[in-house]
C-alpha cells in the first residue's frame, strides 16, 4: 500500500514514525541530466567592421568543458544540506581515494527535516568530493565523482 502511494506520486522517499514503528519506502530518482547553455556572445557595434580572429576553442566548447569534467558525477537528486559525516565528531562516510561498491552510503542529504543517504549508484574509487560538510545542494548539483 505504502509502496504504491510512492509509486503513484512524485515523492521519492515516504516516511512514518508511531512509536516504536517506523515504516520507510523510497525509489530511486531517474538520472539526472545537467544541460549547460553556453551565454550569448555580446560584441561591440563597431566589432563587425573588423575580421574577427578564429581561436582554437569557441566560447561553446570553452563551457562544456566543466560540465564534461563532471559528466560522471554523483549528483544531487533533490535539494538540500548535504553532510559528509553522520555526526560532526564521526569521522566522514568516504574519503578521496576509497573505494565504493554499489549500495554504500557516501553521504547524506537533510531535505524537510529528514536525512536521506546517497548511496553509490556503481563501484569505483572516490576521485573528487564537491562539497564541503554541511553545504546547501541544488537538485541536479554535483556531489562527488567515483571512477
Amino acid at each position: 500500500m505504502i509502496a504504491e502511494l510512492v509509486a503513484d506520486s512524485d515523492l521519492t522517499e515516504f516516511e512514518v514514525e508511531k512509536g516504536d514503528l517506523r515504516i520507510r519506502a523510497a525509489r530511486t530518482p531517474a538520472a539526472v541530466t545537467s544541460v549547460v547553455a553556453a551565454p550569448p556572445s555580446i560584441q561591440p557595434v563597431h566589432a563587425a567592421l573588423a575580421p574577427t580572429p578564429k581561436s582554437a576553442a569557441s566560447p561553446a566548447s570553452a563551457s562544456a568543458e566543466p560540465a564534461a569534467e563532471f559528466a560522471d558525477a554523483v549528483k544531487s537528486p533533490m535539494v538540500g544540506t548535504a553532510y559528509l559525516r553522520p555526526n560532526p565528531d564521526a569521522k566522514p562516510f568516504i574519503e578521496i581515494g576509497a573505494r565504493v561498491s554499489v549500495g554504500d552510503k557516501l553521504l547524506l542529504i537533510e531535505a524537510m527535516k529528514t536525512f536521506n543517504d546517497i548511496v553509490a549508484t556503481k563501484s569505483g574509487v572516490v576521485t573528487a568530493i564537491l562539497i564541503e560538510d554541511g553545504q546547501p545542494v541544488e537538485y541536479g548539483e554535483p556531489l562527488l565523482v567515483i571512477e
